[in-house]
């Protein structure tokens, strides 16, 4: 199979090579017409067509490899950023000995449906610290739901979380009246946080919550990371605890 393949990729490089002037021409490098090549080549794929699955199979493996080491150079490179941003709301254990960073857009209703599983984890393990990551990606109202949110944060902690907590168990459309009915009914001045939602270090955690998140190859929300482990979309209660405890055992 290997010399199969390797006989169908020179084949194609051969083919790659051949300028549109030598179409009809003989090939230098084999000695063959680029229509013989072609036959070949249509050869190689019609008797071999496995070859096509392990040729995409390979090419996939080679991709998700750079892709894990751009991640791993990123947990690296953008640790403090990441894990210990003062920008980011912190919950849980402060003084927990594994971080789960969660990145949540509060229109994602996968969010929504994964936020009782992060509250149980969060119960059942007191050695977790948590850390909020705003990221806006479903359009303007999402964008102006997590301003009031940082803009909350400014009012407290307590406050952030009693909001981020109200916001993910609201159902329906969020838009600008409904989130301010929110803060309101979790005590937060409603005035202060409007004049709050344009401050400069809003608009700067935003921007670097969308930075971290391409860095991390992320693809949606929510998306969590738990020490060096990433992961795209949500997981059971059973799952997180065992990533939890093998990110515990690896400090």
């Amino acid at each position: 199979m290997a010399a199969v393949l390797r006989g169908f990729v020179a084949a194609l490089l051969l083919l790659s090579a051949l300028s549109p002037g030598q179409a009809a021409a003989q090939s230098p490098e084999s000695g063959l017409p680029a229509g013989a090549v072609e036959k070949i080549v249509r050869d190689y794929l019609l008797k071999n067509p496995e070859i096509v699955i392990e040729a995409i199979e390979a090419y996939k493996r080679k991709q998700t490899e750079a892709e894990d080491a751009a991640v791993r150079q990123a947990l690296a490179a953008r640790g403090p950023e990441l894990f210990d941003d003062p920008d980011s709301a912190v919950g849980g254990n402060p003084q927990g000995d594994v971080t789960l960073v969660e990145f949540f857009d509060y229109r994602c209703g996968v969010c929504k449906r994964v936020h009782p599983i992060i509250t149980e984890l969060m119960t059942r393990d007191g050695g977790i610290r948590r850390v909020y990551k705003e990221w806006p990606i479903l359009g303007p109202d999402s964008v102006f739901a997590s301003r009031a949110a940082l803009a909350a944060r400014r009012q407290g902690e307590e406050k952030y979380r009693a909001f981020h907590d109200a916001m993910m168990e609201a159902r329906g459309a969020l838009k600008r009246e409904t989130v301010l009915r929110i803060a309101a009914a979790v005590g937060l001045d409603g005035k202060r946080l409007l004049a709050d939602l344009t401050a400069p270090e809003i608009e700067r955690a935003l921007q670097r919550n969308f930075s971290l998140a391409e860095a991390l190859r992320l693809n949606g929300t929510p998306s969590f990371v738990i020490g060096d482990t990433v992961l795209r979309g949500a997981r059971d209660i059973d799952t997180l605890l065992s990533i939890v405890r093998d990110a515990r055992k690896k400090r």
